[in-house]
């Protein structure tokens, strides 16, 4: 992409994307909701697209590294009886 002639960044683009048309307060609602977010009565399906939604607001859970994070923070969000299903597998890759 370019901007005044010079090539930006898709992050870049985003970014400054986002700070201009998604308030900062409206972002931060979205990453305490995120944060929050435990299955209840969703069915793992539901879970898993909310938290698929909401993960994009967090920056911290939107990279490489953080990919085991990201797995704890959806196991730990998980009903406790589905979670004792699951077991020590220890997902550390979430599939997109």
């Amino acid at each position: 992409m370019e901007a005044g002639g010079a090539f930006i960044t898709w992050a870049r683009f985003k970014r400054e994307f986002l700070t201009k048309y998604f308030p900062a307060d409206e972002r931060n609602h979205k990453v305490i909701e995120f944060m929050e977010l435990k299955q209840g009565s969703m069915t793992v399906s539901e879970y898993a697209a909310k938290f698929e939604d909401l993960c994009r607001f967090a920056p911290h859970y939107n990279t490489m590294e953080a990919e085991e994070d990201k797995c704890v923070k959806f196991e730990n969000g998980l009903r406790p009886d589905i979670k004792q299903l699951i077991g020590f597998s220890e997902i550390r890759n979430f599939p997109t």
